[in-house]
């Protein structure tokens, strides 16, 4: 067994946090750098988008293994802010090292980081626009302030336009609750027998006609124009149904099957006895297959409430498809936060020194220690500009000081850096915004993140020894 505790382990969860964040850092803003990365197999991924490349690094250390896993419901929970977490939750541990060499208790720390995170929240509120979710081009420039960092921003208008019209096909109000899922319904395009006998293969044969005749017969019944299945259909199954002129795609994959069920109004059966006639789909309008590059593909349109839709790609290459696609998802899962939550926030770092600036005038009202790991938040908040500064190459030191003071105004609760030009600018002008649920989540992560990593104070490893298989082996033997 092997053991660390103490200090020693708070320090090496501080700096391991630390490294994935520089690792992150880059990727914030328009001027993003990209990573490359080497799977195992081989394979290349080029993107700057956080969340795959957490997905593809490999870490040893235990608190830089929690911290991915932890920023990666981020974007579970609202499919964008990952960069941001990683970058907001590192500096956070960095900014409580100081406190911990101070002989800090870590309770305390978390204590005051767990009052400024409700404080946050709060602030955010306040500072927070409503959206009217049916002003299209207020949408449009909504999502395209989510991808402009993108390498999806060549072709902003169109995957703007593509992303809002797909949430909107799948976004569905039962009892005054809406439901947007856009895994499952805004898709993005990839028993034995023992025989003895030669007469009984002929009787089997014969019985597994009758069978594949019987199934027809039910579905032709209904006089459908179109089946879909998840199952293989047999030679003898497509010549029943071509002479009743029903066309059958087979091999459909289960959540396409569902997408199609719920764009034409179908329902899904098991078996073939218990079809009906409700069971038959009437919503759809054409059904046609097309040859696109070299591969066919079916199309189902012209339906009358599809609440389900497919994405067409089509690129140069497998890995500029492959962030295209990461880019258009994370312009569809903005247009869902805002449908869900129509709360709008500045971009370009303002909330976080509006947030900042907040958070040191109440620091001044706290009495106790408590008041310093509260306002070192508030420091830390102020990260997030100074990297969009460092990441477009203008002077750090200048810009954010200028921040700072321009934020003491009245009034001035929007104004940002310019992530294309390292100027300071007026945010909403510039008509680049956050969903209010991104942010909230993203701040809620990264305190969670560090409160967690503060909270371990010993790691206990254990090591097999070689004898052990051995002599456990030895004895059950005997």
């Amino acid at each position: 067994m092997k053991r660390e505790s103490g200090r020693k382990v708070q320090k090496g969860n501080i700096g391991a946090a630390k490294a994935i964040a520089d690792v992150i850092r880059t990727c914030l803003g328009p001027r993003a750098m990209m990573k490359m990365l080497l799977d195992p197999m081989g394979g290349i991924v080029m993107t700057n988008d956080g969340n795959a490349i957490l997905r593809e690094i490999q870490v040893q250390h235990p608190a830089a293994k929690s911290m991915i896993e932890i920023s990666r419901t981020q974007d579970e929970e609202v499919g964008d802010g990952t960069t941001s977490v990683i970058i907001l939750a590192g500096e956070m541990l960095s900014v409580a090292e100081q406190f911990l060499e101070q002989q800090m208790h870590p309770t305390v720390i978390i204590s005051a980081y767990r009052h400024a995170l409700d404080d946050m929240l709060d602030m955010l509120k306040d500072i927070s626009t409503p959206v009217d979710v049916n002003d299209r081009a207020q949408m449009l420039k909504i999502i395209n302030s989510a991808i402009c960092t993108k390498a999806l921003s060549r072709w902003s208008t169109m995957a703007c336009n593509i992303a809002l019209d797909a949430v909107r096909t799948v976004e569905l109000e039962e009892h005054g609750r809406k439901e947007i899922n856009i895994k499952l319904y805004a898709k993005v395009e990839k028993t034995d027998i023992e025989i003895t006998r030669e007469e009984d293969f002929s009787r089997i044969l014969q019985m597994e006609e009758e069978y594949i005749q019987t199934i027809c017969e039910d579905i032709i019944r209904l006089k459908p124009d179109l089946i879909f299945t998840e199952k293989g259909i047999s030679d003898l199954a497509q010549h029943y149904l071509m002479k009743a002129n029903i066309t059958a795609i087979r091999r459909v994959r289960k959540t396409d099957n569902n997408r199609i069920s719920r764009a034409c109004g179908a329902r899904i059966a098991s078996r073939t006895d218990e079809l009906r006639e409700e069971d038959v789909g009437t919503g759809a309008g054409l059904f046609e297959i097309k040859k696109i590059g070299d591969e066919y593909f079916t199309f189902v349109t012209e339906c009358k409430d599809p609440k389900a839709c497919t994405i067409l790609l089509r690129g140069a290459s497998k890995e500029i498809l492959a962030e295209v696609e990461r880019n258009l998802q994370d312009a569809m899962q903005v247009c869902r936060n805002v449908l869900l939550d129509p709360s709008l926030l500045p971009g370009g770092g303002a909330v976080e020194m509006a947030v900042s600036k907040r958070l040191m005038e109440r620091s001044k009202t706290l009495t106790g220690v408590e008041q310093w790991p509260y306002r070192a938040v508030a420091q830390a908040l102020e990260v997030i500009p100074r990297t969009l500064i460092q990441n477009c190459g203008a002077s750090t030191i200048r810009v954010l000081t200028s921040l700072r003071a321009k934020h003491t105004l009245e009034a001035c609760a929007s104004w940002g850096v310019n992530g294309e030009t390292g100027t300071l600018a007026d945010m909403m002008e510039l008509g680049i915004c956050e969903p209010l649920a991104v942010k909230a989540q993203t701040y809620k992560t990264a305190v969670e993140t560090a409160i967690l990593l503060l909270r371990i104070d010993d790691i206990v490893s254990g090591i097999k020894k070689k004898g052990d298989d051995q002599a456990g082996g030895g004895q059950g033997a005997e």
